[in-house]
């Protein structure tokens, strides 16, 4: 997984146009140079907060680009040990504006729940504050070897002073990327990722319409990377 799918599947172009594509500067800081690897991104991360025992394989659960665009709300990197333990979870949060922010979720277990205070700016009808709570889970078969169809859910809800505000979730079965599932997907879901952008400002059109407060985008919290604590 470290040499990156660019060296092992012909079926999804790296950094260049195609039906599903995916590019690095998706991903990681927004600042650097384009042509910085996304993984060696995340491995930084690893460094610079002192996460060890990230010795093995390392997952992206992300959109694609889907005919060279795409909008990703949120994307998760899972970081494990050679024995399979999963030692950190990143998650990736994008706003409309641009911009990004990550919330780090060291040693998680699956099932477990986390909580990070809200610092980034997502809907601007919704308030900087509060916090998220995060739970990854996974669903797999005990005689089961292969990865191929393990399913995954990830849920966060959104808490504010008055309790819960939002809930959202991602989930989905993996599936290797072959000419027969490119094409599959590409037919299923041909402007998927436009789909989410337009989606979103439909749903800021209808608060709006019915009179959700405006709260103007505020500065960048300071920094880059929000950790996480375990949830109640």
């Amino acid at each position: 997984m470290r040499q990156m799918v660019k060296t092992i599947n012909p079926y999804l172009s790296i950094n260049k146009m195609s039906g599903l594509s995916f590019y690095d500067e998706d991903h990681g800081d927004p600042t650097a140079k384009k042509d910085q690897s996304s993984l060696a991104w995340f491995e930084k991360v690893l460094e610079e907060n002192e996460i060890s025992g990230v010795d093995g394989e390392i997952w992206l659960q992300c959109f694609p680009r889907v005919w060279g665009y795409a909008f990703k709300p949120v994307s998760f990197w899972y970081g494990y040990s050679k024995n399979r333990e999963l030692k950190i979870v990143l998650v990736e949060v994008n706003n409309t504006f641009g911009q990004r922010h990550c919330y780090l979720i060291e040693s998680p277990k699956f099932g477990q729940e986390y909580c990070a205070e809200k610092v980034f700016h997502v809907s601007p009808f919704i308030q900087t504050k509060g916090e998220y709570r995060f739970r990854f889970m996974l669903s797999r078969n005990e005689k089961q070897t292969s990865l191929q169809g393990l399913k995954t859910v990830v849920r966060i809800d959104y808490y504010d002073d008055q309790g819960l505000l939002l809930k959202t979730s991602m989930s989905g079965t993996l599936e290797p990327i072959s000419k027969t599932s490119k094409r599959k997907a590409l037919l299923r879901y041909p402007f998927m990722t436009v789909g989410v952008i337009l989606k979103i400002h439909l749903q800021a059109l209808f608060l709006w319409i019915k009179g959700a407060k405006y709260h103007p985008l505020p500065t960048l919290p300071e920094d880059f990377i929000t950790l996480s604590k375990t949830g109640h």
